[in-house]
């Protein structure tokens, strides 16, 4: 049989060429296809889709919200430094009328008397002015020391008054909004039983209205 196949090459060819295919055929493995079912598929697109949707538009709400809180403080707060500077006019306008004595502010006459009025209109109408944009006078005698609006100057030794009651004001302050302008310098009680708050209203807690919890603002 050996001598067959070196006498014809082509069968020696053909065997050959057998021998590879049934090689590969044994080296071949299929794997199983996995079956996907399409509206499984679907439905899990849509939700990924949905959730990167629902994440956009709450981003773009928050952008929304601070944008027109940014509008809304900078239209408020735009005049902190001017309305700042008007209140060094004020003070001295006061200061001018606190130098005349009280019987001699009554008793004047004349030109004198016009000068002391037209002082005491230009500080009231400058008062008017700062109050119409939202600027709020801070004179707290009588309430409780608060830090955020009062700077305490002196103790006073009284033990028959609240500690921490604000017993004498040296300068009255001034707030835009909830934002500080200038602290109002004080002399608080010192010594006297615990400051007790007040109730505001008698009313049940769901009617009492909304308070603000928004922090002072000194940044201007």
């Amino acid at each position: 049989m050996a001598e067959d196949f070196l006498d014809d090459p082509e069968k020696l060819h053909i065997e050959e060429d057998m021998d590879d295919d049934d090689l590969l055929e044994e080296e071949v493995v299929v794997a199983p296809k996995t079956y996907v079912n399409p509206i499984i598929a679907l439905e899990a697109e849509n939700a990924e889709l949905k959730e990167q949707a629902l994440r956009l538009m709450a981003d773009m709400e928050n952008l929304r919200r601070r944008t027109e809180k940014e509008v809304r403080d900078s239209r408020t707060f735009a005049i902190a430094n001017f309305a700042r500077d008007l209140l060094q006019i004020n003070d001295n306008l006061g200061r001018g009328l606190d130098a005349v004595a009280g019987e001699v502010m009554k008793d004047a006459e004349g030109p004198f008397k016009n000068l002391i009025d037209g002082v005491q209109l230009t500080e009231r109408e400058l008062l008017k002015v700062l109050e119409k944009h939202g600027v709020r006078k801070l004179s707290p005698e009588g309430e409780k020391f608060d830090p955020h609006f009062h700077q305490a100057m002196f103790e006073i030794p009284n033990k028959d008054v609240a500690n921490n009651t604000v017993m004498q004001v040296v300068q009255d302050g001034y707030a835009l909004g909830s934002r500080l302008l200038r602290p109002a310098m004080v002399g608080i009680a010192k010594g006297g039983p615990k400051f007790v708050q007040e109730a505001a209203s008698e009313a049940p807690a769901e009617e009492a209205p909304e308070t603000n919890t928004d922090a002072v603002d000194k940044s201007v």
